[in-house]
């Protein structure tokens, strides 16, 4: 389990979050919710070891991240950024990189990362993008891409930022729903993501970010009977039954 305790999260001389508990938890996926830089990216950077805490901590099984050797960590934490670059090498050489932790020096890869990558691209639909150069990709198929990089690693716990980006509405609801595949294997999920319905369909658990604070932190049910999102964002939310569960929907909130 990945947890933040009283978690302070920011940057040299910029302090962008403070006293965030909350824990990416084996088998379930956390939704990061909250409008434009509230401090989502900055979280999730913090709790995959990117980003040293400004206070408070952050403990993986237990343990204080950073005990862990850097090549542990990225045995058990994988994470997903939202800036990518786009260097000039085949996709299927950059999700090989996804490896890295397994391999000592020199760097040789064996039979099981080639099947790594190949389950990795697969699941992540980009196997037709294996052997093409990335800035030859759309940015769709990019995502794809970098998501397969993230797969490859094979971790305990997987963080996004923003892996819907890009991505017309079916592939968007083929990664949620792979992220509710990895869930079901044990695998702890967590992503930061802008689009509320979404976000609140297909997580276990739900915080919302806003004011340099987590404001709120539950069920999806509980956010939204809650209305914290609707303060945050300045939108209206509703929800609708369905035969397998609500779906929520989201329209600009009138004034007066």
């Amino acid at each position: 389990m990945l947890e933040a305790r009283n978690l302070s999260a920011g940057y040299p001389g910029r302090e962008v979050l403070a006293g965030v508990s909350l824990a990416v938890r084996p088998g379930r996926v956390l939704a990061l919710l909250g409008p434009n830089g509230c401090g989502k990216s900055t979280l999730l950077r913090t709790l995959a070891g990117l980003l040293p805490p400004r206070g408070g901590e952050v403990l993986l099984d237990g343990r204080p991240l950073g005990d862990y050797a850097p090549r542990q960590a990225a045995q058990k934490i994988a994470c997903l950024p939202q800036s990518r670059a786009a260097p000039n090498i085949t996709a299927r050489r950059l999700v090989l990189h996804g490896r890295f932790p397994y391999l000592s020096y020199p760097r040789r890869y064996g039979r099981e990362d080639y099947e790594a990558v190949d389950r990795a691209l697969e699941a992540a639909d980009a196997r037709d993008c294996a052997d093409r150069p990335l800035p030859e990709l759309s940015g769709g198929q990019r995502q794809k891409v970098y998501l397969a990089l993230a797969l490859a690693q094979e971790t305990e716990t997987i963080l996004m930022d923003e892996p819907t980006a890009y991505l017309d509405i079916r592939h968007q609801l083929e990664v949620l729903a792979l992220v509710r595949r990895l869930a079901g294997e044990g695998r702890a999920a967590a992503l930061a993501i802008h689009d509320l319905c979404l976000a609140l369909t297909a997580a276990d658990d739900v915080a919302v970010l806003g004011e340099g604070r987590l404001l709120a932190l539950g069920g999806p049910e509980e956010i939204y009977q809650s209305k914290i999102l609707e303060r945050v964002m300045g939108v209206r939310l509703g929800r609708a039954g369905g035969p397998e569960g609500p779906r929520y929907f989201c329209e600009l909130r009138s004034e007066g």
